[in-house]
């Protein structure tokens, strides 16, 4: 029997893995507007980045060059992206704010949400969708639900 854990030290379950038009200017970017840390990045021969990897918190974030010949396609690519990453910090408003002055275009403004979190979107350079939060109250649902309808 493996002692191999199915799950390698300091990853979670679920890791958003992200295909870019230039995963190396990912890195740099979410190192400035997110506080990135890189943990590595594998070059192809051709030197697109075959794989790369980034914490931001206390989670991993995997990266890919786009690579159209093996249906890698990234959200420019692809006009658009169905998918966001959500994010919980201690101060929304200046992540943001670092986010911006890193090159992302805010999308939704930050202000304060009926579910309890102060909440804003932005999309980095890379198409990329990201929330971006700090929880404030704690709700039950019904109190969410109540709070919704009287919006």
């Amino acid at each position: 029997m493996s002692t191999v854990n199915y799950r390698p030290e300091g990853m979670h379950t679920v890791t958003p893995h992200l295909v870019c038009a230039g995963a190396a200017a990912a890195i740099d970017f979410y190192a400035k507007a997110f506080g990135a840390e890189e943990l590595h990045r594998l070059p192809a021969p051709d030197g697109r980045l075959m794989h790369a990897a980034v914490r931001i918190g206390d989670s991993v974030v995997m990266l890919v060059d786009e690579m159209p010949e093996h249906g890698a396609l990234g959200p420019l690519s692809l006009k658009g992206s169905p998918v966001t990453v959500h994010l919980y910090v201690e101060d929304v408003d200046a992540v943001v704010a670092q986010a911006v002055a890193a090159g992302a275009t805010v999308m939704m403004p930050v202000a304060d949400m009926f579910w309890g979190d102060r909440y804003g979107i932005v999309i980095d350079p890379f198409g990329h969708h990201w929330s971006v939060a700090t929880h404030q109250r704690d709700l039950t649902f019904d109190d969410m639900q109540r709070a919704m309808r009287e919006m």
